[in-house]
């Protein structure tokens, strides 16, 4: 009996964990990562304004150019590919990439337009929201990216710990852009590391 599309989502996040440890043989493919990456752009963002940004590192060349930015954690160059997610600082610049063509298309008016146009830029004047905005959307893409790479039988670890400013000068990252994480992909050698989840009742306030 084939499973259900519920069945199918549960299983793929109780079956995702922090794997550090791949098999440096297995490769995937530029069409396996463009896949991932098109399927976690229809995460959600404020806006619909689509606040990241995929540096995708799949050389062997460019995995040992990033290993010692990445404080040499060997999962850099066994790993398959590593993605860098980045956040958006200036994603209001997306507004008529993002609606111009409702717009055309007859799905949106354009006063409406110019009305959430408006409330972009009166946002966009505070840089402290501009941050946030860019860590919270691009997170929400990132989640994804792990999801969809373990529904392809891929699997994953974000990584916080590396060093931003070295990665931002060495990769010649725009200033528009902040790193966030980077998250390497491939096949696992060992399995992840036992972990616990408190329980639901630590993280959870009924109102």
């Amino acid at each position: 009996m084939s499973t259900t599309y519920t069945e199918d989502l549960f299983s793929v996040i109780s079956d995702r964990s922090s794997v550090r440890h791949y098999d440096p043989k297995v490769t995937i493919t530029k069409e396996e990562l463009s896949e991932i990456l098109s399927y976690s752009s229809k995460a959600p963002s404020a806006w619909n304004l689509q606040h990241w940004h995929f540096t995708v590192f799949l050389s062997k060349e460019s995995k040992k150019k990033l290993l010692p930015i990445a404080y040499n954690q060997s999962q850099i160059v066994e790993s398959s590919a590593v993605i860098a997610i980045l956040g958006d600082l200036e994603a209001d610049k997306n507004t008529d990439l993002v609606y111009d063509p409702l717009v055309d298309a007859g799905f949106m008016s354009a006063e409406i337009k110019e009305t959430l146009a408006g409330q972009i830029n009166r946002a966009y004047t505070d840089k402290g929201f501009a941050r946030d905005a860019a860590f919270l959307n691009a997170s929400l893409a990132a989640m994804q990216v792990m999801l969809t790479a373990k529904a392809k039988g891929f699997d994953s670890c974000s990584i916080g710990g590396f060093n931003k400013e070295q990665f931002m000068k060495e990769f010649s990252i725009s200033t528009r852009y902040v790193p966030i994480m980077l998250i390497t992909i491939g096949k696992a050698v060992k399995p992840a590391h036992q972990s616990n989840r408190l329980e639901l009742d630590k993280v959870t306030t009924w109102l």
